[in-house]
């Protein structure tokens, strides 16, 4: 039997001298691509030992992401949301009277309620969340073939699903007349 020794790229034959120890060390050595190197071993670990932080950072990062994009963009949420309500129920009864001084207060601070929180804000919520979904669609394998099977699915009952879209907004736009009857 002859053992290739990776070091010094020659063959030789191992006598009876050889122990098995050695034997394993050379197996191991031929299917370990650092082989016995022990810096190249090092390097290895300490590339894994960022790989794995950098991978604990990012499942950290994204809730956080989430959450801040969520807090960012709940005063533009709560504005047009005031504005659906507001527009429900005459303004003398509460929820509308409440909505209505939300809008008011929007409508006072032109600088602050229009420039910042219904601009400013979900802008820096579009940016942030384009540039997370980016990331992810680049580095996660497993969330391109889920949105791929996702898309594929979509296609294939295309048309269903334009008719549930139209159900969903005839009830929408049904309830918003049978509401603003009752409100008249």
């Amino acid at each position: 039997m002859i053992a290739v020794d990776r070091r010094s790229a020659q063959f030789q034959n191992p006598g009876p001298q050889r122990s098995i120890r050695r034997k394993v060390q050379i197996s191991r050595s031929l299917f370990n691509p650092a082989g016995n190197n022990p810096a190249f071993q090092t390097e290895l670990l300490l590339a894994a030992g960022i790989l794995s932080r950098y991978n604990v950072y990012m499942k950290t990062i994204k809730p956080s992401i989430a959450a801040a994009e969520l807090l960012l963009i709940f005063p533009a949420t709560l504005f047009m949301g005031a504005l659906v309500v507001r527009s429900l129920q005459p303004l003398q009864y509460e929820p509308a009277h409440t909505a209505q001084r939300i809008v008011d207060w929007y409508a006072a601070r032109v600088h602050l309620g229009l420039w910042v929180l219904l601009i400013a804000l979900p802008l820096t919520v579009l940016a942030t969340g384009s540039m997370t979904l980016l990331r992810a669609w680049n580095e996660n394998a497993d969330f391109r073939r889920t949105a791929r099977q996702a898309l594929a699915g979509v296609r294939a009952h295309l048309a269903t699903l334009f008719v549930a879209a139209a159900t969903l907004a005839a009830g929408g736009i049904l309830v918003i007349v049978a509401l603003h009857m009752l409100s008249d």
